[in-house]
């Protein structure tokens, strides 16, 4: 069944995980997990954390520079299919690198971007223990969510 928007909005805001999907500048599309904050009724935040990669060079940064519509996905699966739901965001995103006060464009002064990467990591604190032993100090990706649906096997009332 269909999911109402509050209700789509409220899963996807106790979801611990995402998928996070961007394409390339040909249109080639790269989908990767993330951890990640909703908050302030449709913006949602990912850092790139402290956790290995191969590289700094994310192809997820590069993607979302080349294009930045975005869509996420979060969802649970439960061998009881009567448990599974999932939520879909569509929106726009941009990268806030750290040291952002330095960043303009989009409307924003640098001081903008800033506070709203600094409110944005805050908020991944809040919700991830890990991150409050060590901040993420990469780049964050920022979305305004324009559209949100969802679909869960079962009525979420009972």
């Amino acid at each position: 069944m269909r999911l109402t928007e509050d209700e789509a909005r409220r899963r996807l805001g106790a979801a611990r995980v995402l998928r996070l999907a961007t394409v390339d500048a040909g249109g080639a599309p790269h989908q990767v997990p993330a951890t990640f904050a909703f908050y302030g009724g449709g913006r949602l935040a990912i850092a790139v954390d402290h956790k290995p990669k191969r590289t700094s060079d994310l192809r997820r940064l590069r993607n979302i520079e080349a294009e930045p519509r975005v869509c996420v996905l979060a969802d649970e699966y439960s061998d009881d299919w009567t448990r599974l739901w999932w939520v879909r965001a569509d929106g726009t995103a941009r990268v806030l690198a750290a040291g952002a006060v330095r960043e303009t464009g989009a409307g924003r002064t640098g001081r903008d971007r800033e506070a709203e990467r600094t409110e944005a990591v805050d908020r991944l604190v809040a919700k991830y223990p890990q991150y409050a032993a060590h901040r993420p100090e990469g780049p964050v990706i920022v979305i305004d969510v324009e559209r949100i649906t969802g679909w869960a096997y079962a009525d979420p009332a009972g």
